[in-house]
């Protein structure tokens, strides 16, 4: 099995899609006015309008209703990240050094989904990061 995506829905796609270009510095594919990939190594990151729901089933997923998942994204130099991203996201919390050996620091997108860039920091980490 290959994770290929993770799907954010939204109600703004287009203030989504131009907030995780910033976040990514990647184009996002748009595939449909109402759907939208930003292909990363490893997987991709897909938009979808609140319209493409109704494509699955009516109120199987809403926008703004996430406090369980965080989205990570792997970085080559978190303090640069950190310096470029500090003053123009809503932080969660600063830099930090996690107990798995991850520096990282969180923000919230517009729809108050968490976000979270990481860098494998102690030699552990940096050696369970180097084949994915």
């Amino acid at each position: 099995m290959k994770l290929a995506s993770i799907r954010i829905i939204t109600a703004d796609i287009k203030q989504l899609v131009a907030f995780y270009e910033m976040i990514a510095n990647a184009k996002a594919q748009w595939l449909a006015p109402v759907f939208a990939e930003i292909v990363l190594p490893g997987a991709a990151l897909a938009i979808g309008s609140l319209e493409t729901v109704a494509l699955w089933k009516e109120g199987s997923a809403g926008p703004c209703a996430n406090r369980s998942l965080v989205l990570e994204f792997q970085v080559d130099d978190i303090d640069a990240e950190y310096a470029r991203l500090k003053d123009r996201v809503p932080l969660v919390h600063e830099l930090k050094t996690m107990p798995w050996g991850n520096t990282t620091f969180q923000f919230r997108d517009p729809d108050g989904n968490a976000v979270s860039l990481y860098m494998p920091s102690t030699d552990e980490a940096k050696k369970r990061f180097a084949t994915r």
